[in-house]
């Protein structure tokens, strides 16, 4: 496990150790740019080329609250490899006079033992830099091996929409005053003075919807596309509908606990696989029946489609400023624009950007965790028609 970080398969550390960090905020953890310099701080005073050292560098910077701890473990086991987070440390204790000796010997330059020992598999810096280049990579173009390692990180995503005020207040140390509150603690102390009491708005995340396209034309991102609708619906508020040529809700089949057994059951709900596509047809009967209703007044709505319509461009571009004027906020991932050249010529894509808010890529791992930056406010997608990367 001598290896170092330097540069394995042609990616510089930092960009391995910041593609890790991108991995770590997909997965919610609350990773700010001061926590990553941290990172690369921490990593470069260690040993770079240790799994175990990467590991507690990134642990102590990165790891803002109990919550994180578990999302940190998922990544960190996708990203470095299959064989587990390292061993725990072990507190140091008092030895005999022999044992200090011992450790001298140790650290003078030979094999660490026990707790401190390195566990087996490939080195860091290769797990990482794999990781780093399959980010950027079609999940067309993937073999099964990198499939199961994107499969792994897809698992570990989590997506939410941008918080909203609720009308629902709380109590806080800072905001309006609350005069029943107040009131009620004046009569506590028999009418003398009191401090104010005071209450602010619950945020809240805003619900996300996703109307994943499983059509022929979409099958070989369809798996992928689904495992990240899995991670968004066990995160929190998600629905998930498939359209092909039929519109299927597949939020419970979505809500198991196991990534496989949830496609699994995806699978026997849907009818329509590698069908064709009736993307207006089916959009007019989600917002009849659920949309208009209030799944997606204030929502974000993500379409997961690369916008070949089978049926009338119109019906879809109707059904689109429908949608627009109900949601928060419309986001379509086409997988096909980051292909050279490509250009919104498609009938059914035509039609729709006009009513679309953020039009983005969704080809790649890195084309997601962009996604998920989008749905929950962090940046801004880029414009339908500016042409920004999408990759």
């Amino acid at each position: 496990m001598g290896a170092t970080l330097s540069r394995t398969a042609g990616v510089p550390a930092d960009a391995v150790l910041l593609g890790f960090v991108r991995a770590l905020r997909a997965a919610g953890v609350d990773a700010s740019a001061e926590r990553g310099y941290a990172f690369l701080r921490a990593v470069a005073a260690l040993r770079p080329g240790l799994r175990s050292d990467v590991y507690w560098a990134g642990r102590a910077t990165l790891c803002g609250g109990h919550d994180d701890l578990e999302r940190y473990e998922r990544v960190f086991a996708a990203y470095f490899g299959s064989v587990g987070a390292p061993p725990v440390r072990q507190p140091v204790r008092t030895a005999p006079p022999p044992r200090l000796r011992l450790v001298a010997r140790e650290a003078a330059g030979a094999p660490r033992s026990g707790g401190e020992s390195e566990p087996p598999g490939p080195p860091t810096a290769a797990l990482a830099s794999s990781s780093e280049v399959l980010r950027h990579r079609d999940v067309t173009e993937l073999d099964p091996a990198e499939r199961d390692q994107l499969r792994r990180l897809l698992a570990a995503f989590t997506l939410e929409g941008q918080t909203r005020r609720s009308a629902r207040r709380r109590p806080a140390r800072r905001g309006e005053v609350d005069p029943r509150r107040t009131v009620r603690e004046l009569l506590r102390r028999g009418g003398e003075p009191a401090l104010l009491r005071r209450h602010a708005r619950v945020a809240r995340p805003r619900r996300v919807v996703l109307l994943v396209d499983v059509s022929g034309s979409m099958g070989p991102y369809a798996d992928a596309l689904l495992r990240f609708a899995h991670a968004a619906v066990r995160a929190g508020r998600t629905e998930v509908f498939t359209v092909g040529t039929r519109l299927t809700r597949v939020t419970r089949e979505l809500s198991h606990r196991d990534p496989d057994l949830a496609m699994a059951q995806v699978a026997a709900a849907v009818p329509d696989w590698r069908g064709g596509t009736r993307l207006g047809e089916l959009l007019r009967e989600f917002l009849n029946r659920w949309g208009q209703r209030g799944m997606a007044r204030g929502a974000i709505v993500v379409l997961l489609s690369d916008g070949w319509e089978r049926g009338d461009p119109e019906l879809l571009g109707q059904q689109m400023r429908r949608l627009h004027g109900l949601a928060h906020q419309v986001v379509w991932a086409n997988p096909r624009k980051a292909r050279p050249g490509y250009a919104p010529l498609a009938a059914g894509m035509a039609a729709a950007l006009p009513s679309v808010d953020s039009f983005v890529a969704g080809h790649s791992l890195a084309a997601l965790e962009r996604l998920a930056a989008v749905v929950r406010g962090a940046q801004d997608g880029a414009a339908p028609g500016k042409g920004a990367d999408g990759a």
